[in-house]
């Protein structure tokens, strides 16, 4: 099936990989990547074919109610994971636990937690990357250069704010599927 996916993401659909292109199952087993900018649905299934071409497993997590019979099985074949999303749940503790309860987990997450334009990301993947003590993996979804960029694993300082402005200066010029995102 990498031959499939090989064909469809360079050939068909005329995509590029660059950076760290090194990154495989063998170097960081366990990382926060985080997936910019993430303006449509199209962005998983550019994520699931790249994955596929680089033989890296990578997870996701999604609400409870999602993991029920039929979707649960695909969503946990693909490296989906459950979360118990209601209020008073300390979500980056129960996250941080995935970390603990395997040898391999990498966590891919949007920062701007939807779809929809947002000025600010959300800084829960930077606490979870802390208190699991991983790396974070930074990625594009650069569809107006058709390329995926992937960076070196990046290890979060107890500087958040300047964190920040290194991991948001890697997205620069970056342009999503819905055109009116952009990190310029």
């Amino acid at each position: 099936m990498r031959w499939l996916a090989k064909f469809i993401y360079f050939k068909i659909l005329g995509w590029k990989v660059l950076g760290n292109t090194n990154f495989s199952k063998d170097t960081v087993k366990k990382s926060i990547i985080i997936a910019v900018p993430h303006t449509s649905w199209h962005d998983f299934y550019i994520g699931v074919l790249l994955r596929k071409i680089a033989d890296v497993k990578t997870n996701f997590v999604g609400k409870k109610e999602l993991f029920v019979w039929p979707l649960g099985y695909y969503f946990r074949a693909v490296g989906g994971r459950s979360l118990d999303r209601t209020s008073g749940q300390n979500k980056v503790e129960a996250i941080a636990k995935l970390f603990e309860s395997t040898d391999e987990f990498r966590l891919t997450l949007a920062p701007e937690g939807t779809r929809k334009k947002v000025t600010e990301w959300k800084t829960g993947f930077y606490y979870i990357a802390k208190k699991a003590n991983v790396p974070i993996i930074m990625f594009t979804l650069d569809f107006k250069n058709k390329q995926n960029k992937i960076s070196e694993p990046f290890y979060p300082t107890d500087d958040i704010e300047a964190d920040l402005k290194v991991m948001k200066a890697f997205f620069k010029g970056v342009e999503g599927k819905v055109k009116a995102y952009s990190y310029d």
